[in-house]
């Protein structure tokens, strides 16, 4: 899929490791670049409509990483709920300061460097030259994320870039839909796409050269996509779905989802989340239900990805 690994894999445990890796050296406040605001002046990001005879799915694709000072607002998606029937939202990581303890207790060899070793004795020369250069640029601490396993250290320094262009992957489209639906009095469905012990296990099942392959991948991102990142947040704030198809990945991206699509662990995890999505659309399809969901925009438009599912089973698919 075309989500960066460290975004994917690194989401559930930067939600769990927040709070106590604080305590390992927080991110010194960043210059804010860039910002996006959406207004009721912008055209907002759109939504596909899926129907087959009485049955209307609305999907609104969300995105991450987004403008961290986001604000949303969409006049369709209040016109839609007006005549919806149920919104599908996934279930946030839910886990609290015992179960993270918990967890850095039990899994410290699978979320640190092994063996009293740092992140320079196990990450190639050449990544670790490049993560250090990155690292400078972020934070004054020369030594900071080396007690982390590279996917993981590499997924703070990635969160860290992110904010410094005004970036976040922990916009949160789901809660905004959340509130709207209660304004419309209409039920909420959390779907579990994936648990924090999901991340964990497909962690552990990752090979060293498919986590370094992703490493790099994060690296090329810090390095030379955060523009591309940017311009495609203001694509998505302005419901220009075809040029966020168009604006091309680093190559280092599509080589390491090609290394996780030979393994398994973290291709089932992908896998999962999208058979889950497709199992709850299909089933208030099915229903005769008009329904409201929030799917990642990636698992939207990526080949053979959800749309194309839909269209497969014989489903009418409207693009905004």
């Amino acid at each position: 899929m075309r989500t960066a690994t460290a975004v994917l894999m690194g989401a559930g445990l930067l939600s769990c490791l927040s709070g106590p890796a604080a305590s390992l050296g927080d991110t010194p406040a960043a210059q804010v670049l860039d910002e996006v605001v959406v207004t009721s002046d912008r055209t907002g990001p759109g939504m596909w409509h899926v129907h087959h005879g009485n049955s209307q799915a609305w999907i609104l694709g969300s995105m991450s990483p987004l403008p961290k000072d986001i604000t949303w607002r969409s006049k369709q998606v209040d016109q839609v709920l007006t005549g919806t029937n149920e919104v599908l939202i996934q279930k946030p990581f839910e886990i609290g300061i015992a179960r993270i303890l918990w967890l850095l207790i039990t899994e410290h060899n699978l979320l640190m460097v092994r063996g009293g070793k740092r992140l320079v004795d196990v990450l190639p020369a050449n990544l670790h030259a490049r993560f250090a250069a990155q690292r400078a640029k972020y934070t004054d601490d020369a030594a900071k994320w080396e007690r982390f396993r590279p996917l993981v250290a590499t997924a703070f320094l990635q969160q860290a870039a992110f904010h410094h262009v005004g970036l976040s992957t922990r916009v949160d489209l789901g809660a905004a839909m959340r509130v709207l639906a209660k304004k419309h009095g209409v039920p909420i469905e959390e779907i579990k796409i994936a648990g924090v012990r999901d991340v964990i296990d497909a962690l552990k099942n990752l090979p060293p050269a498919t986590e370094n392959t992703c490493v790099e991948a994060s690296l090329a991102t810090i390095e030379t996509d955060l523009p591309r990142l940017v311009e495609r947040a203001q694509a998505w704030a302005n419901g220009n779905v075809e040029r966020i198809e168009k604006l091309p990945e680093p190559k280092e991206v599509d080589a390491c989802r090609a290394a996780l699509d030979a393994g398994s662990g973290a291709a089932d995890l992908i896998a999962r989340i999208r058979q889950t999505w497709f199992d709850a659309i299909e089933k208030r399809l099915q229903n005769g239900r008009v329904t409201v969901a929030v799917v990642n925009i990636d698992l939207l438009l990526e080949h053979g990805g959800l749309l194309d599912e839909l269209r497969a089973r014989g489903y009418e698919v409207d693009a905004p």
